[in-house]
């Protein structure tokens, strides 16, 4: 987490159509999560956060969900299918009716929101959300 203003980040966003996409994914995180939201990193605003300890040993603090509005498409950030069965059974249902979209590991990737179904995201995210409170309750 860096100490940089999340509000400044998005308002420096260009150019404007990537800008005004960015508010409307803010938005919707905030309503989903009621979280304000914090930046992570350069360029990534994160809801929430959690502590956990990978099998490995090591011990990781990062944001519960989030996203980065990155120039050619936004990367949205759901972790919680990753390393659960059930939460990502739940995402692959909902993926395949959401539109445009490319999934990684964790990351959401979506080139523009006209090309997806802003009601199934939200459907995504609050899922992704519930089952990270699941996996890593909060202190």
């Amino acid at each position: 987490m860096t100490t940089g203003s999340p509000e400044a980040f998005l308002a420096a966003i260009e150019p404007q159509a990537r800008r005004d996409e960015a508010a409307v994914l803010d938005a919707l995180f905030r309503r989903v999560t009621g979280e304000t939201p914090k930046l992570w990193g350069a360029g990534i605003i994160g809801y929430g956060e959690y502590r956990t300890t990978y099998d490995s040993g090591r011990d990781v603090h990062w944001m519960r969900s989030g996203f980065s509005p990155k120039k050619a498409k936004h990367s949205l950030y759901l972790q919680a299918a990753y390393s659960d069965a059930a939460a990502a059974e739940a995402q692959a249902r909902l993926l395949a009716q959401l539109g445009k979209h490319a999934m990684g590991k964790s990351c959401l990737y979506v080139n523009r929101l006209a090309d997806i179904d802003l009601a199934v995201l939200e459907d995504i995210i609050a899922a992704d959300w519930q089952a990270m409170l699941r996996l890593h309750p909060k202190d």
